[in-house]
């Protein structure tokens, strides 16, 4: 098997169980992997009073740069820009909240989840 499909199909093992999560905690999910010219969000869920963007990082075992770290500026900026993509698409009353879902892959070939609510925030992207 290619390396692209081992990451993807990975990937989408991953993006699985942060949905189970977002599932555990009364989310209820809208949209999965949606792209967009701007960029794509893994996860849109509802929850109560907001509506989620999530960004699921899968971190292989021994990996230097954790997952909180890999979502960077640049890419938080993308997030945003998509999120106001879907918005004009499908407008929301809901309050926006950027998450992250972080699942370490460990020695074993598990993964532990780190689930981050307001991971980060628009006014932190654009200062």
């Amino acid at each position: 098997m290619r390396r692209a499909d081992s990451l993807r199909i990975r990937g989408a093992a991953g993006e699985k169980l942060a949905e189970k999560a977002l599932r555990k905690r009364g989310a209820k999910i809208l949209e999965r992997n949606f792209s967009c010219p701007m960029g794509e969000i893994d996860l849109i869920a509802r929850q109560g009073e907001y509506l989620l963007f999530v960004e699921v990082k899968l971190r292989k075992a021994q990996t230097f740069v954790s997952g909180e770290e890999a979502i960077g500026r640049e890419k938080r900026r993308r997030i945003l820009k998509t999120a106001q993509a879907y918005l004009k698409i499908h407008p929301s009353e809901l309050q926006p909240r950027f998450d992250a879902a972080i699942l370490n892959e460990r020695e074993d070939g598990s993964f532990s989840l780190e689930y981050y609510e307001n991971a980060f925030d628009a006014a932190e992207v654009f200062r």
